[in-house]
């Protein structure tokens, strides 16, 4: 709107988020802080789009090629075209460790989600004494060293003398063998993830609460909602794309677990009757311990499809679930 419009009605048109305004070249002062100029942006961001080429892209596209090739590291390399591939979706061991895969992914993400949610609700208590060593105490799990994390876990499991089996044989139960199992194993998998990983998500869910407007709250109040009904209409609705964020990442993660089944179960083949095998499990023995470079890269372009698929998919299902038809 020009000045004379302005001058006119008194009014000046407000700026558009799409239409940027144009820079007044009135304003350019020669002396400014060279940093202040977009060109170096360039400059700043180049190590990190640098560092991923060469540790990022490089890589996958390596995979992609030589997942076309029967590539043996100590022998010779010949093209097979998509025989890696064929050869794959015939292996039983792909879909057992799929199939072990997405059990303890449910078995981890649902219960994980719960819990997180519910400690930030406890945190977000404006009334709770020492929020801020509650919140520093949520980190310890996911900082310590997995291998110590597997060490506890496996006496907590164990056979004869862990700690769970004392309570099931006190209860009248007989014990459960958590590590030859394999539902038990995969209970005992998920709830090591759980135990590492539901503290963290809880503060990312705590930040999200904390930056939802008091004002609603006040507004449910007025119209006589409790705390529990404040709870599902207005902190619910609003952890909606953090929700669906934790899912996606929860999913890319729970995917990809490996540490925690190799730790327990202590050998990378997945156990005497495969339950600790996992689709990254199984893929590093095919490249690692077998030496099938090509057929283990056609594993990890799987894996990427797959991981994607799912994520596409719980993206879809929790934006529905929350509302949100776009």
């Amino acid at each position: 709107m020009s000045q004379a419009t302005v001058a006119k009605t008194g009014k000046s048109k407000p700026p558009s988020p799409w239409k940027p305004a144009k820079p007044n070249k009135k304003l350019n002062n020669p002396n400014a802080v060279l940093s202040l100029n977009g060109r170096w942006g360039y400059l700043f961001t180049a190590p990190f789009f640098v560092m991923f080429l060469i540790f990022g892209l490089a890589p996958i596209i390596y995979s992609v090629y030589i997942a076309f090739f029967n590539w043996d590291a100590l022998g010779t390399q010949e093209f097979i075209g998509l025989a890696n591939f064929t050869e794959l979706v015939a292996d039983d061991r792909f879909w057992n460790a799929l199939v072990n895969t997405l059990d303890i992914w449910l078995l981890s993400t649902i219960p994980m989600m719960i819990m997180s949610i519910g400690l930030a609700a406890v945190l977000h208590n404006p009334n709770l004494r020492g929020s801020t060593f509650w919140r520093t105490i949520l980190l310890v799990p996911n900082i310590t060293s997995v291998l110590a994390i597997a060490i506890v876990f496996g006496q907590l499991f164990g056979r004869d003398f862990g700690m769970i089996n004392i309570i099931i044989g006190a209860l009248g139960f007989e014990h459960v063998d958590f590590i030859q199992g394999t539902t038990s194993s995969h209970i005992a998998i998920a709830s090591m993830i759980v135990w590492r990983w539901t503290g963290y998500n809880a503060l990312i869910f705590l930040a999200a609460m904390l930056a939802i407007p008091g004002e609603l709250y006040e507004s449910a109040s007025l119209d006589g909602a409790n705390k529990w009904k404040q709870f599902i209409y207005v902190t619910l609705p609003s952890l909606r794309n953090t929700i669906t964020f934790v899912l996606i990442v929860g999913t890319i993660g729970g995917l990809q677990v490996f540490a925690e089944p190799l730790i327990l179960g202590g050998s990378y083949n997945g156990g005497d009757s495969g339950q600790f095998s996992t689709l990254t499990l199984f893929l590093f023995d095919q490249a690692f311990v077998a030496y099938k470079w090509g057929y283990a890269a056609a594993v990890g372009i799987m894996i990427t499809f797959i991981v994607a698929v799912v994520s596409i998919i719980n993206f879809f299902i929790t934006r529905r679930l929350a509302g949100d038809g776009k």
